[in-house]
């Protein structure tokens, strides 16, 4: 059935529908109150003039749909779609960093905590997200030193002969252990801990509480203590709650700069009033977006009749709005014409804030567009689901007073942000660390890091390297090489292994303190390789990671599930490929100057009377083999016999 012919049989029903190249590729996802009208408005003829329309139809050869119950339902499938199938012609989310959560893991039989990035449906619990992003690693130290309850990753589906340095500072209850602790006690703790995530300080007060008066009663005053100092630090936080509630309402803030087909976005997060943080994102290849005007194509879904109620701006009010937003220098005043800033934001705020846990009860943004009134309403009713208090969220356009003075702000930051990518500055050396610090988890800010590479051909010469970053340098002086002694043939991962074993080991008998971070120059195997190895070291907690070559894809241990893929305009990536680089480059050079080592001593070895140590004083005296064959016997005498000197002679002359 040709594309006309099936369009003719969509039903006149709200739904979703996706565009197909010849390929069987999804290239475009749009959503639709009457899904044939919308689909068949396409093929208008004045509809093949738009450039985005006109390309999309050239290449689409098929078209899908899924029919829904509204057009709510249908905002949040497309959205969903989008995420799924990133079809060329949507604006996409490609800069897709998220907040972190705090995740507590109660489908194990000893639960942890820990900082994540990624929500997933797999029985645990997430609480967040938290803003500024260190206030999670703050809040899992919180629960270290107060509940007990770890972030390790120790196995703890079976126990251990003792118990690790986390329990020793009084961090860890140490199930790792038999006899520590008791399952009772534990999940007490884990109960304690899911009372406090889910901000329930009453509930939780009043358990540690009668926990306390429970143990002062029955003389254990030590445990009676320590549930006081948890009544305490509890009561704070609750306190500095109300503090910032009574300050303000959460909001989030959008600005743009738009210049040269390249969009920079910061958004600002408003929590009790203040400003706790700012994000970015950056558009090098949006698709080709016409403008809207009051009659066309909506914002994500062009093709669609826009409603006087739906999109109540003029087109004049439309440019108005969309000049005090950030636009090409260019043509100041003017937007640009292949720009939609009401399309841009709709998919935007679609991206950002559908399927999420908390959505703020303001969302303050520089231009309307066609779909916002049922994006409030989905929104409204997905926080509704979620929260005992439920609130309605709106999405706001001030035009004046403070809050188009934040939007301002907000789209001069994002001016700044626009500069910094784009226009190549440098950026600083300590927002790279933090970032850095964010991307890997780390608990403290990135000091120095340790990296290690295997080069060998075949399995022959295998060596290994380590090098240095450290305070935003390369340290040269601390670069480490290494002959792999217990592997034989191609074994990547074994020679992984034995290096990082060998090196860190010797840390531990001379007592120096671990890096930042070990970054392993290789995949999956290699990463896991070197975490076998520190693990019989006992060496845990230790912040490891590994780039992959060609797909430049970061894996943390710990979450090798949700690989970090960097933007290859990151400073942090240019940072890891720096030191990724180096110790490739290391290896490799040492790698060639075993072989050469190895290639001049065969022909020595063939003469009689020359053996592997003769070799080695031969060539380490005249520095390569081209020296020997040159030197007369007087040279010769002064490093082996006369005999060996005139059979080396007799050799090379014939």
């Amino acid at each position: 059935m040709d594309l006309p012919a099936k369009i003719r049989t969509i039903p006149a029903e709200p739904g979703v529908y996706l565009y197909k190249n010849a390929e069987g590729d999804v290239i475009y996802v749009g959503k639709a109150k009457n899904l044939r009208s919308r689909v068949a408005s396409y093929f208008h003829e004045a509809r093949w003039e738009d450039a985005k329309t006109g390309t999309l139809l050239r290449e689409a050869v098929d078209v899908d749909y899924i029919v829904v119950a509204n057009n709510k339902e249908a905002l949040a499938l497309e959205n969903n779609l989008i995420k799924q199938r990133k079809p060329r012609f949507n604006i996409l989310l490609r800069d897709d960093k998220t907040y972190p959560y705090v995740k507590l893991t109660l489908g194990e039989r000893w639960p942890r905590v820990y900082v994540t990035r990624r929500l997933r449906k797999d029985g645990n619990a997430y609480y967040g997200p938290y803003f500024p992003a260190n206030l999670a690693y703050r809040i899992v130290d919180l629960i270290h030193r107060n509940f007990l309850i770890p972030s390790c990753k120790v196995d703890l589906t079976r126990f251990h002969p003792r118990p690790c340095l986390q329990y020793y500072i009084k961090r860890c209850l140490g199930p790792c252990v038999q006899e520590l602790t008791t399952p009772d006690a534990y999940q007490e703790a884990v109960r304690d801990v899911k009372l406090f995530l889910e901000g329930r300080p009453t509930d939780l007060s009043r358990s540690l509480q009668a926990r306390m008066e429970q143990a002062a009663a029955a003389q254990e005053y030590e445990r009676a203590a320590r549930y006081r100092d948890l009544i305490s630090t509890v009561e704070q936080l609750q306190e500095r709650q109300r503090i910032a509630a009574a300050e303000g309402d959460d909001a989030d803030v959008f600005g743009y700069h738009y210049e040269n087909g390249m969009v920079a976005v910061n958004l600002f997060h408003m929590r009790g009033g203040k400003m706790v943080d700012r994000r970015e994102f950056f558009w090098e290849d949006l698709p080709e977006i016409t403008t809207e005007h009051v009659g066309t194509a909506a914002p994500g879904c062009p093709g669609e009749q826009s409603s006087p109620e739906n999109f109540a701006n003029s087109s004049t009010d439309l440019e108005e709005k969309a000049s005090r937003g950030r636009l090409s220098p260019h043509e100041p005043g003017q937007p640009d014409k292949s720009f939609s800033p009401g399309e841009f934001f709709s998919a935007l705020v679609k991206q950002l804030y559908i399927g999420q846990p908390y959505v703020p009860r303001n969302l303050y943004v520089p231009i309307d567009f066609a779909d916002r009134e049922a994006l409030e309403d989905l929104l409204s009713e997905q926080q509704a689901d979620k929260s005992v208090r439920p609130t309605r969220v709106h999405i706001l356009i001030p035009l004046r007073g403070d809050k188009r003075s934040l939007i301002d702000l907000a789209g001069n930051n994002a001016k700044q942000s626009y500069d910094q990518r784009f226009r190549v500055l440098k950026p600083n050396a300590r927002k790279i660390q933090e970032e850095l610090q964010e991307v890997v988890s780390l608990p403290e800010l990135p000091k120095r890091i340790e990296c290690f590479d295997i080069s060998h051909i075949q399995g022959a010469e295998t060596v290994a390297s380590m090098v240095v970053w450290e305070e935003g340098r390369m340290k040269k002086s601390d670069y480490r090489k290494f002959i792999i002694r217990t592997v034989e043939g191609v074994d990547d991962f074994a020679s992984m292994r034995e290096v990082v074993t060998r090196r860190y080991k010797r840390l531990q008998q001379e007592e120096k303190p671990m890096p930042s971070l070990v970054l392993i120059d290789g995949g999956l195997g290699q990463l896991h390789a070197a975490a076998e190895a520190l693990e019989s070291l006992e060496i845990i907690n230790q912040p490891l990671a590994a780039i992959a070559k060609r797909e430049e894809i970061l894996y943390v241990f710990g979450q090798e599930k949700d690989p970090v893929a960097l933007d290859h305009h990151s400073p942090v990536l240019h940072l890891i490929q720096l030191i990724r680089d180096e110790a490739h480059r290391f290896a490799v050079t040492f790698h060639r100057k075993r072989r050469q080592m190895r290639d001049r001593a065969t022909e020595l070895l063939e003469i009689p009377g020359v053996g592997t140590s003769t070799t080695r004083r031969l060539l380490e005296h005249f520095g390569s083999l081209q020296a020997v064959k040159q030197a007369d016997e007087a040279a010769l005498s002064a490093v082996v016999t006369r005999v060996q000197a005139d059979a080396i002679r007799n050799h090379f002359r014939k």
